[in-house]
Order: C-alpha cells, then structure tokens, then sequence
C-alpha cells in the first residue's frame, strides 16, 4: 500500500524544489554563445536534414498532448525547433551567407521564452514524431535544445536542484546508499530476501528514489519474482539510482556519470543483466545511450521490469495463480518505454498472463498518449496547470475503455496519475504492473 502521507511530502517537497537551486552567474552574452556552441555541435547531418525538411503541415499538432489540450499555436512541436533552425540556417546550410542577411540571430530571450516550450510542454514522447509524413525526429531535436539551454544555465530551477545535488552529492531527494539500506532491512523484515552489495550477481537490480521513498511495495515486487525464479541477483549500493537527472534536464556530463555508476557496479560484479525498475526516463538513459567508456556496447543485457517479467511469462519460466476474470484492466503504455524502446509485447504477455479482463485503449502501444508527466515535466512546478490538461486527455483514454483500474509500468507516469487523480478526484484506480505479477505469485502470499 502506499503512504499518502508520503506522497504529501513529496509533493510538498517538489513545491520547494527551485529554492534548492544554485544558479551558475553567466553573463547574457556568454548565455547565448554556449547555447549556439552547443546547438552547432550537435547539428548533425541527420538533424540538419531533420530541420530543412519540415513543410509546416501541422500533422504534429494533431499528435501532441500539449497542443490538443490547449490548442495553442505555440505548443505546436515543430516550432520548438525554430531556434535550432535559424542558427543552422545563419551558421550551417549551404545558404548560410545569404540567410545571414533575412534570418535575424538567436537572442537571450529566445532562449528564455524556449525553456517554456522544451521542458515545461515537452515529455520528448515521440509522438509527433511518428506521425510527422518527412520522418522528422522532433524529439531529437528538443533533446539537443534542452542540452543547449542547460549549458546556458537555463535549466528550470527543479531539474536543476535535482541535477546539482545528484552531481555533488551523488544522491536524489536526499537518497543514498544510507536510505536504500534502511530500505533494505524493512523488507527483510517482511520476509523478503534482499541481496545487498553481493559480491557476484548474475542480475543486478537498480532501483529509484521514488521506489525507495514512496513505492517500496514495487521493489519488494521485484525482489519476490526473482526469488521465485531462483536467480541469483543483488543491488548494489554504489550504483542503484536509476534516475537520471542528467538525461532530464540534458547536462551530457551528468547523464554519462549516473550511468557510468551503474554500468561500473555490473561489471564488477560480472552481471549479465540490469533489470531496471519501473522508470521510463531509466530505460533510454541505459539501454540505448550506456556505453563503455571506450564507446564500445555494454556486456550486459539492459531490461525493463516490465520487460523482463513478460519475457519470461513468454518463454515458460514464469507461472501465475489465475487471477479474477471480471477484473477490468487497461494498460498505459510509458512513451520512453513502448515509443522509444519497444517494449510493447512484454507489459502485455504479463497482462495477460494475470487471468483478467484486459482491455486495449484506442489509440494504443506505440500511439498511446503520452501522460503528461514524464521527461521531468512532473517536477516543473509552474507546468501543472499544462500539465493536467495533458493527463486530461490520457483520462479520457484510459475512461473509454470501460477498464476499472489502469496498470502502469512507469513511476513518473505513476505519480502523474495520481497527481490527476487527487485534483479531479475521478476515482481512478492505479496499478503496478510488476506489483499485480507478484500478487498472484505461486506459493507465496501477495506482499
């Protein structure tokens, strides 16, 4: 069960968030050159052709959770590009000379007015990005302007307390190895067996700061589906924070050493797996931008929770008690994981696999509607109101369906929909989906 009271100081901790934040003093001329330096660098031939491509058709809009829930031009995610497209066009297309002299340069308060529209508004979902007809990767490019705006300094001030604290103090919300242990021992006090800093693993398991403070149930979930199937696994403690705040607010050196932790504790420990836990932003961050130091592929497998329970439901090593069949259940699918990374079929076998009334929403998988809530958005206090009139929608979604309880594989998305749930008080009921697996675990009472 969760801890409401819980969940009040992490809010109420989130609504102090900006105090935390040291600001870097950088002259404004100096704002503007790190901002271009770092848009010219990361202007690749894939995003120049990216940038010249669009033909403004609005396809875009139609996709996008920010625009269809306010229906402000300005949200429309093609022109979150704009900055990037004048500073290729005055310093890096073939016309660059002749464009030098219509298209005026970036300024200050662009930037300023920017950091609106890539984090406050953007999830980096990918939505529009798939339905764009020119194949544009809008996400990538809103991905480079966060990177441009954060070596600026003009990151918001929560992602930017979150990312200096992790930075400095190599915790998140205050948690450490200190916290995980305390963790550690109260699940061991219900019974559970929790490897902790096991010199040799086969798996080994990360965790987040949410699970540790609020949904510890989630991590005691994992640890009995993997004691019921006999693997040898372990945390570790000087690499078990998932949570990239490096990723999220796009400082490159923070982002490669949050990883880089992780990556050092499974390599000492000759891991041939990392099972990730319920985070949607940890799964991009490791599978597809971790990397040995030497720029070679990591020796490990990287999988989702929800990925590897589905996995293997799949492929027989897991069975489930029948569950209730007029249970109704839908499942939304969290972008950075179904979008961007697949893991679409997994989540499902799981669902099923459960013996319930398994409903799809329309639209689904791939398409589903972003929550409103991820790519660190949830912690942009000033972003609430855009906010929920993007979960608004995903509401509506999950409504339609006729399901009784939405099941989620996503902390962020998880926090969101409670978040919704408590201003509309709409009764929704949340699940997750490696906490419903574990509920119906042969042999073993539900945690």
């Amino acid at each position: 069960m969760i801890d409401m009271a819980v969940f009040k100081q992490f809010q109420g901790a989130i609504a102090h968030l900006g105090e935390m934040a040291k600001p870097e003093p950088i002259a404004d001329d100096e704002r503007v050159a790190r901002a271009k330096a770092v848009m010219r660098r990361k202007t690749d031939r894939a995003l120049a052709l990216d940038l010249e491509s669009c033909v403004n058709c609005g396809y875009c809009s139609e996709a996008c959770h920010f625009y269809q829930g306010t229906q402000d031009p300005k949200y429309t995610p093609t022109r979150k590009l704009d900055l990037l497209r004048r500073v290729h066009a005055r310093e890096g297309s073939a016309f660059a000379p002749i464009n030098r002299l219509f298209t005026r340069d970036i300024t200050l308060a662009d930037l300023q007015e920017w950091q609106e529209l890539v984090y406050d508004s953007c999830t980096e979902c990918g939505r529009c990005s798939m339905v764009c007809p020119m194949g544009i990767n809008i996400a990538r490019g809103v991905n480079v302007m966060r990177e441009a705006l954060s070596e600026a300094g003009l990151v918001p001030l929560e992602l930017m307390a979150v990312a200096q604290e992790q930075a400095g103090r190599g915790t998140v919300f205050g948690v450490g190895p200190a916290e995980l242990a305390g963790v550690v021992q109260t699940l061991r006090g219900r019974g559970i067996t929790i490897p902790l800093d096991e010199p040799h693993a086969d798996v080994m398991l990360v965790t987040t700061v949410i699970d540790v403070l609020l949904f510890q149930d989630a991590l005691a979930a994992t640890a009995r589906i993997l004691n019921h199937l006999k693997i040898n696994w372990t945390l570790r403690s000087a690499g078990f924070e998932a949570a990239n705040f490096g990723l999220l607010s796009g400082n490159e050196t923070l982002q490669r050493t949050a990883s880089q932790k992780i990556i050092d504790e499974a390599l000492v420990i000759g891991a041939k797996a990392v099972i990730l836990p319920e985070c949607g932003h940890a799964y991009p961050a490791l599978r597809w931008e971790g990397h040995l130091p030497n720029g070679k592929p990591l020796p490990f497998e990287v999988l989702a929770a929800s990925e590897f329970v589905g996995r293997e439901i799949r492929e027989g090593r897991l069975a489930l008690l029948p569950g209730d069949p007029s249970r109704k259940l839908t499942y939304h699918d969290a972008c950075k994981l179904a979008r961007h990374g697949g893991v679409i079929d997994e989540p499902r076998a799981a669902l099923r696999a459960l013996g319930v009334d398994f409903r799809e929403s329309s639209p689904t998988a791939e398409l589903n509607w972003c929550c409103g809530g991820g790519a660190g958005t949830f912690l942009i206090n000033r972003a609430a109101p855009l906010r929920h009139k993007a979960w608004q929608i995903k509401r509506a979604q999950v409504e339609a369906t006729g399901a009784d309880t939405v099941v989620l594989s996503c902390a962020s998305c998880r926090l969101n929909f409670m978040e919704g749930d408590e201003v509309e008080q709409s009764g929704l009921h949340i699940e997750s989906l490696i906490e419903l697996v574990a509920a119906q675990l042969p042999g073993s009472p539900a945690p």
